[in-house]
């Protein structure tokens, strides 16, 4: 497999670094602990390690480095005009690398090779209620997967520490093929006839879950494209990557680590923003039967405002600037999409909302970020809103199994942070204090 022969080629000097660090600088400090961050959920602390994507305050996420504009540049595409290949995303985040077309291809065939729903899977799907959340589909559907696990079945048989991510990347690619598979077939159980329709093999990752959704339209697959790489990854500290980290470091195989990523994800403060910044556009169509001028716009937001409520798809708890991937995704819709009224709403928050939040003074950053257009485009396609988590968590597999493999070729331990009781606390502030005086 060629993704495996390059990473069998870049593990052992990442390796040797990683060793160094922890053995030679173990005790260079590099962070202090605050007491708003032992309270306020640990935000802000520097205690885990990302090669594959950080965010920047200014210029927002970055790939192994490189930018969404630089992204969507330099990946190979199906063709002019399209966006590119997930699986030469998928090339980058796991090596580092950027593919030629040949290396990303290879990952699209390794998914081809993968996509096979064992009928198991969709017996789970189907005994369920169709009043069951899509979510919870998903997440049991992952679960139902994993009496496949490569890693759980050598570990038993005997592995040594060191060959852990082998089959780590095994069950990566078994796992993220299937993924949009599982997807589809939900929505379809779900919101459709109940049909299953398999993938087709002429068909790329992104382009197939167009296809097995039953969406017949190439800008439906150039979106679902530009939807998994956008979402694919946001640091290892977000609530569900660090929930698969968490698990996965106990040695949990990956079904296991992203079933329960999938259920922080779940979780309104995560995963549900795209669905309500939806739901707010909504009331405002239908506050003014139709789409809101200008002046209704900032009527609308600054109603919002005086009643308690965010207006959701703006600020960012990173972020000081407008998300690159909102800048993507309005693009697509400037693009495709020029009529769509959603989408002319989302133009009209874009010129209005910043402006308003700056006045209100709160938002430490007024600018939009990515769930404030993602709902309208997916809403275009007459995809359902309670679905949109679900097409966040199939974007989402990609970094969270890429965090998974390097974690075991860097030989990470279990995590365990301390905790302390609140008079621990008082007296640690106690002593702090006095040390100062």
């Amino acid at each position: 497999m060629l993704l495996q022969e390059r990473l069998t080629q870049k593990i052992p000097a990442w390796r040797e670094k990683v060793q160094f660090l922890r053995k030679e600088k173990a005790e260079v400090v590099i962070d202090h602990v605050h007491v708003r961050q032992v309270f306020g959920g640990m935000r802000g602390l520097k205690v885990l390690v990302s090669d594959i994507s950080f965010v920047d305050p200014y210029k927002g996420i970055h790939f192994r480095g490189y930018t969404i504009p630089e992204i969507l540049e330099l990946l190979p595409k199906p063709g002019a005009g399209k966006m590119p290949y997930v699986g030469g995303l998928y090339w980058l985040l796991m090596t580092g690398d950027l593919p030629t077309e040949e290396e990303a291809l290879s990952v699209e065939e390794e998914w081809r090779k993968r996509m096979t729903l064992p009928e198991w899977v969709k017996q789970v799907i189907t005994a369920m209620p169709k009043d069951t959340h899509p979510m919870t589909l998903f997440s049991m559907a992952i679960l139902a997967m994993q009496k496949e696990s490569a890693f759980t079945r050598q570990y038993h048989a005997g592995l040594t520490k060191t060959e852990f991510w082998g089959p780590t990347l095994e069950d990566a690619l078994t796992l993220t093929a299937r993924i949009p598979v599982v997807a589809a077939f939900i929505y379809r159980y779900l919101y459709g006839d109940g049909t299953y329709i398999p993938p087709d093999p002429n068909l790329d990752w992104g382009a197939n879950f167009a296809h097995m959704m039953g969406i017949d339209d190439e800008r439906y697959q150039d979106l679902s494209r530009l939807y998994f790489i956008l979402h694919s990854d946001h640091e290892l500290g977000n609530a569900s990557a660090h929930t698969a980290h968490l698990v996965a470091s106990t040695l949990s195989d990956l079904y296991y680590a992203f079933s329960a990523a999938m259920n922080a994800l779940a979780g309104p403060l995560h995963g549900l923003a795209n669905q309500e910044a939806l739901k707010w556009l909504d009331a405002a169509y239908k506050r003014y039967g139709g789409v809101p001028t200008p002046e209704q716009m900032e009527e609308y937001a600054w109603d919002t405002l005086n009643a308690g409520r965010v207006i959701p798809g703006f600020g960012h708890a990173v972020l000081r600037a407008t998300d690159p991937r909102f800048k993507a995704f309005y693009d697509f819709g400037e693009k495709h999409l020029p009529e769509d009224d959603y989408f002319k709403m989302v133009q009209v928050a874009y010129e209005v909302i910043p402006r308003v939040l700056q006045e209100h003074g709160k938002a430490k950053n007024p600018w939009p970020n990515v769930d404030a257009v993602s709902g309208s485009l997916q809403r275009h396609f007459g995809v359902e809103p309670t679905f949109y988590t679900v097409l966040f968590g199939i974007g989402r597999s990609l970094g969270i199994t890429a965090h998974g493999v390097w974690a075991r070729a860097m030989m990470l331990p279990i995590e365990r942070p301390k905790s302390l009781t609140v008079q621990r606390i008082e007296e640690a502030i106690q002593e702090a204090e006095a040390a100062v005086a």
